[in-house]
């Protein structure tokens, strides 16, 4: 029993409950079990990746401070690595994963006191180290984590002058910059000569693969691979080397905080030696040479490995969901995609997924989310490697714009000079089909990335030489009146990953707000999903979309969207509760747009007009978009278009099949000075000169009248 060091009540330990949050500890633990949440800690800042920053809590821990935790954007963080930040512990999960938590107090005077937390138990500072017991070597994990401090990697001079382990073998002198390298001079000389006064060589090692090393931990052993990402932390630079069988982390000491083996980058081929160790759940290979191959070593790697993901990213045989006619015109292209990601999964490429922040975008980016994240966590070592590795990145609207590929080549390129992660494959999905998205598509072209396209809009042929594959059924003649994204994004990641084929066979009928084909119906009711769960997911999706819509929402979708660990849905609560909210709010809306609506008569053309820049709540739910579409399902019988005006934009709903590219001219010809285009192509809306709004409307209805008379 001792007494709180803000308060001084007795307490059971050194701070009372209430005063947690006043002080500043020091980890000194040796797992992320042993950390106390909502307690803040001293930490080290170990690196960055798109989604946040990686922060050491101690020697032997490390947490993510999510960037959606942070006060100020990523970019604006002056952070470095190896500087001292404090953080607060928000959770610790099962997986040992640690979530961080952002702490406006960044000075140690700005706590009022410090503790250390042990393994068990906590300390003064004065105290520590006097009296009390802080982790033995032997209650710490052995070795260098490729995120612990320099002191867990740094070699001493007493090692290095060991001879060195039998198991190491002779090696070439590897690239220069690395420690732990020993030259065939060296190793000559430490080893025992036989009948003659020439040393011995010692064999070499056999080569092994990546996948058969979890039953070599503590053993010396040799790789042959291709480099695919490099980083620094504050002690030893971490190499991420692949090979036939799946990637795995390297730890190379020179000193703190310095690279080792500066001549070796990415996308080069290596050998590599050195013990393989576990840390924190992940394998690890203490590296002791690293050789960069050239010539006929070089290539009979490069084939080993392009043959082995030939093979491994290929679909065995397409056989899709259900029988849907404007699926099937796609069935070869389908093929493509799954074997395209399949392929960036292989080959350690970070794939992110661009989707139109509305529930068909989500569901259906959450459908290749779901064949993926598997895949990667079965391919890297590492437990993180889910949120290094995919990412899905919402878009405002369906056009993949310059704004959007400016952003993605920026953070792209960050993430290669800073932490030398190769150039990421970008998925569109329910987006991205038209012209407009060319000059997107040509700037990641010019830094070799690779797009494909999965989008159920009238796509344009201009598409087709942009992009590695289009999944767009109307470029082949399909009728897409019946179709979503989803419906095309699932049977992709049916075929990225069969073992999540019954996982998604659900989604194509939560995308259809109306008129869903039976087959898909019929898959969700054999799931377990019936209308009402049906319609409950779609709507919360729906809804959830719209709020920080250029956030992916990854655990809440997931939650919504899919079954439990036993594979029986989800307590529907969830969904019920969000859906109810949604409901309330559309109809709010639609009580007030109905009441505003003008009917206006087009050559015996009805049509329903609705000021939107008067009559909507622009900043609220639900979007203009959604409104209108609920609205067009709502409308008076007889009337065959829906308009909604807006100050500067004019989006149109019709019960037979509109081409807005066509209004669009039509409109321009009409209202020259309107300044107007049309954004999203024939499935799109129509922009103009807030000033020429007036004209524009009038010119829109003379058009319908024409075309639909």
């Amino acid at each position: 029993m001792g007494n709180c060091i803000i308060c001084g009540i007795p307490v059971d330990g050194e701070i009372c409950e209430s005063h947690e949050e006043d002080v500043v500890f020091e980890f000194h633990g040796n797992a992320a079990s042993q950390l106390t949440p909502s307690r803040y800690y001293r930490g080290t800042v170990d690196g960055y990746a798109d989604f946040g920053v990686f922060v050491d809590v101690g020697d032997h821990v490390t947490g993510l401070l999510h960037r959606s935790e942070l006060d100020q954007r990523l970019e604006s963080l002056d952070w470095e690595p190896g500087d001292e930040v404090f953080v607060q512990v928000l959770d610790v999960r099962d997986n040992g994963n640690v979530d961080l938590g952002w702490s406006i107090r960044q000075r140690e005077r700005e706590f009022r006191g410090q503790l250390i937390e042990t393994a068990d138990d906590e300390f003064r500072p004065e105290e520590f180290g006097d009296g009390a017991d802080a982790p033995s070597d032997s209650e710490t994990e052995p070795g260098t984590d490729g995120d612990d401090e320099a002191e867990d990697d740094a070699v001493s001079e007493e090692e290095a002058s060991k001879e060195p382990s039998p198991d190491a073998g002779t090696t070439t002198e590897a690239v220069a910059g690395g420690s732990g390298s020993v030259s065939t001079e060296t190793a000559a000389a430490s080893t025992p000569a036989a009948d003659s006064d020439e040393p011995e060589e010692e064999p070499a090692l056999n080569r092994t693969t990546i996948d058969a090393i979890d039953d070599q931990v503590g053993t010396v052993v040799r790789l042959e691979g291709e480099i695919v990402g490099v980083r620094q932390t504050s002690g030893p630079t971490v190499f991420e080397l692949r090979d036939e069988t799946g990637t795995v982390e390297c730890a190379a000491f020179e000193e703190a905080g310095v690279r080792a083996y500066p001549a070796v980058d990415v996308d080069d081929v290596v050998a590599l030696e050195g013990e393989v160790e576990r840390h924190h759940g992940d394998l690890q290979v203490e590296t002791e040479t690293l050789d960069v191959l050239d010539g006929e070593d070089a290539d009979a790697v490069t084939d080993r490995l392009e043959n082995a993901i030939e093979r491994e990213a290929r679909p065995a045989e397409i056989s899709l969901l259900a029988e849907h006619d404007a699926v099937a015109a796609v069935e070869s292209e389908v093929g493509n995609a799954a074997t395209a990601i399949r392929r960036a999964v292989v080959e350690a490429r970070p794939i992110v997924v661009r989707h139109a922040a509305t529930a068909d975008g989500y569901v259906a980016g959450a459908a290749i989310e779901r064949a993926v994240l598997p895949l990667i966590r079965e391919k890297h070592t590492r437990e993180d490697a889910e949120y290094h590795y995919f990412e899905r990145r919402p878009l405002d609207g369906r056009v993949y714009g310059m704004d959007a590929a400016t952003d993605d080549v920026t953070t792209m390129l960050e993430a290669r000079d800073r932490h030398g992660e190769q150039l990421p494959l970008v998925v569109l999905v329910d987006a991205g089909s038209t012209v407009e998205s060319v000059d997107g598509y040509d700037l990641l072209s010019l830094y070799d990335a690779e797009a494909l396209v999965v989008d159920d809009s009238r796509a344009d042929e201009e598409i087709v030489d942009a992009v590695t594959t289009a999944v767009a059924p109307s470029l082949s003649g399909a009728d897409v009146s019946d179709l979503t994204s989803t419906a095309l994004a699932a049977n992709v990641a049916a075929h990225i990953n069969e073992d999540v084929r019954e996982d998604v066979e659900h989604l194509p009928a939560v995308s259809y707000w109306v008129n869903a084909p039976e087959a898909y119906l019929e898959l969700a009711k054999e799931a377990g999903y019936d209308e009402t769960a049906i319609s409950e997911r779609r709507e919360a999706v729906a809804l959830e979309a719209y709020y920080q819509s250029y956030k992916d929402k990854r655990e809440l979708v997931a939650d919504l969207l899919f079954d439990d660990e036993d594979g029986r849905p989800r307590d529907g609560d969830l969904a019920a509760h969000v859906s109810e909210q949604f409901r309330a709010k559309l109809e709010t809306e639609l009580e007030t747009a109905r009441e505003n609506v003008e009917t206006e008569d087009v050559d015996g053309v009805s049509v329903a007009v609705l000021d939107t820049g008067a009559f909507t709540h622009r900043y609220n739910f639900p979007t203009t978009t959604l409104l209108l579409d609920a609205l067009h399902r709502r409308r008076e019988e007889g009337t065959a278009v829906t308009l909604g005006i807006g100050d500067d934009e004019l989006y149109a709903r019709a019960t037979d099949s509109l081409d807005v590219r066509e209004l669009g001219e039509a409109i321009a010809d009409a209202a020259p000075n309107a300044g107007v285009s049309v954004v999203g192509g024939a499935d799109g809306h129509v922009e103009y000169l807030p000033g020429e709004r007036d004209a524009v409307r009038e010119a829109a209805l003379e058009a319908l009248g024409e075309t639909l008379a």
